[in-house]
């Protein structure tokens, strides 16, 4: 079971509150970084003594006055510098997991150097941000805010891809988390060959998304597609960004 340690970081913002938590999970296997390299998952404490500066997520105006509230689940990689290069969502609602993952992009922890060790090494750890509603008026509050804000808003598209595909034997089915700005913050892998991914990743950096769209107001929004690895084979050669990542379910 896991622990946690809570931080006594906490921003208050209008209606909304957004309290977060470093979390110190059983060893997990980490995202594989070219062969198979494996990091450490540092425990909450040891995490937390080394945060040099954060800036609390803001809590989205949009999700506030559609009392959207709820928990978002986050990976963080730390290099070696001690700068978050990854953020991959492990669960939460997409206007609160953009938040997230602005946020902690510019986030800074002193350089790890594991016990015995000589120098640095990158390390990851679980972040859990709980945003919540503050009103004397909790009855007012909808019972089912997410479901009926959800079934409002226009899901992203794709405007540059494969063309019409469906899922066959050589694609990759990913879920994308598409910002408001019609870019790809986060992705994981639904279904496909897992050593596959990097290929299909590679092809979706060169789409378009029109994002997606609650009334005439652009948001934050997960997008799932087939991504034909025979396409992404022909794109070996680009290179992946170097940005945060994954909108995941753990």
């Amino acid at each position: 079971m896991a622990s946690f340690l809570q931080t006594a970081c906490r921003s208050s913002q209008g209606l909304g509150i957004v309290l977060f938590c470093v979390f110190g999970m059983l060893p997990a296997r980490a995202e594989p970084l070219g062969e198979e390299q494996h990091l450490p998952e540092l425990g909450a404490k040891e995490a937390s003594r080394l945060l040099l500066s954060q800036i609390p997520p803001g809590y989205p105006v949009l999700a506030k006055v559609n009392y959207i509230q709820g928990r978002v689940r986050v990976r963080l990689t730390v290099d070696t510098e001690g700068k978050v290069v990854n953020a991959h969502v492990l669960n939460g609602n997409p206007l609160l997991a953009a938040a997230v993952l602005n946020s902690v992009a510019g986030w800074r922890y002193r350089p790890y150097v594991a016990r015995g060790g000589s120098s640095p090494t990158a390390f990851e750890t679980k972040l859990e941000v709980n945003f919540s509603l503050r009103t004397n008026r909790m009855d007012l509050v909808p019972t089912q805010a997410e479901s009926d804000f959800g079934r409002q808003v226009k899901p992203p598209e794709v405007l540059t891809g494969p063309g019409k595909s469906t899922a066959t034997d050589s694609s990759v089915r990913l879920r994308l988390l598409v910002s408001a700005e019609g870019k790809v913050i986060d992705s994981e892998i639904l279904k496909g060959i897992p050593s596959l991914v990097e290929k299909a990743t590679r092809v979706i950096m060169r789409w378009s998304f029109r994002p997606a769209r609650w009334g005439t107001l652009a948001v934050p929004w997960y997008l799932d597609v087939d991504v034909p690895v025979d396409h992404a084979n022909m794109q070996a050669g680009v290179g992946l960004p170097h940005a945060l990542g994954g909108p995941g379910r753990e």
